[in-house]
């Protein structure tokens, strides 16, 4: 019974697939001929069935960006962008999309150790920083049996200091590890959706008012209250926007 459902389950997703490859070249076509808003539909529909690629995202965001959509082209190429950080054409046409804001923010450098720790951090993913901690222990061990069952007093110096120094490493890799997982879970971006939104200093509406932001600039999320979230500008203004007036990125 089991192996006839994994097999449906096969064809449904086989299936699925090829519907989405023959919608995706129709959007294509449609885009290509300046149908943009029939062409968006399409891609919509891709994306309603559940899949999710950087290439699906780059052409919402260009069809958006046609029709003069601004949070949407934003949102769009973000969510693209996160999928190939290092995507040169996304990286273009974000920045396109971006002079259509009306918001100029400015950002605040980091400087000193915090900045070299951060730019440490992001040399490589969570994961390939666990895997070199788990690298240098198993050097550790080695070299350690190696220091052990060495008889040769230079050879034993060698292997001492070695794996001294592999045992660090991994506990350094380790740290850059839990680094790099912190600095991926606070980072929560989110586009503003709303064509104005007043930011308020606390999360209700009688609250003052602390500044006033527009469609398609991004913020980071700091904390949810109720129908409320905390936001912070990259210029560390802070303040509380409605749930409704933006759009989280990093949802799937």
């Amino acid at each position: 019974m089991k192996q006839l459902i994994y097999i449906l389950a096969f064809f449904a997703s086989t299936l699925t697939f090829a519907q989405n490859n023959q919608l995706f070249e129709e959007a294509n076509a449609l885009y290509n001929d300046a149908n943009y808003t029939e062409a968006l539909e399409k891609y919509k529909a891709i994306l309603d069935s559940g899949e999710h690629s950087a290439e699906l995202y780059f052409n919402i965001a260009n069809s958006h960006y046609k029709l003069n959509h601004i949070a949407p082209s934003i949102y769009f190429y973000e969510k693209a962008l996160l999928l190939k950080p290092n995507d040169k054409d996304i990286k273009n046409n974000i920045a396109f999309a971006r002079n259509m804001t009306i918001d100029a923010i400015d950002s605040v450098p980091e400087v000193g150790i915090s900045k070299l720790i951060k730019n440490a951090t992001n040399m490589l993913s969570f994961d390939a920083w666990a895997m070199a901690s788990v690298v240098f222990v198993l050097l550790f061990v080695v070299l350690f049996i190696a220091y052990y069952f060495t008889y040769s007093t230079s050879k034993k110096r060698f292997a001492f200091v070695t794996s001294n120094l592999s045992i660090l490493l991994a506990f350094v890799s380790l740290g850059f590890a839990f680094h790099k997982f912190k600095l991926v879970s606070n980072d929560q971006p989110a586009i503003v959706f709303a064509q104005e939104t007043k930011i308020k200093s606390e999360p209700n509406l009688r609250s003052s008012e602390a500044f006033v932001l527009h469609e398609g600039t991004k913020v980071q999320v700091l904390d949810t209250v109720s129908n409320w979230k905390k936001i912070k500008l990259s210029d560390g203004k802070i303040g509380w926007v409605m749930n409704d007036d933006i759009k989280m990125l990093k949802t799937f």
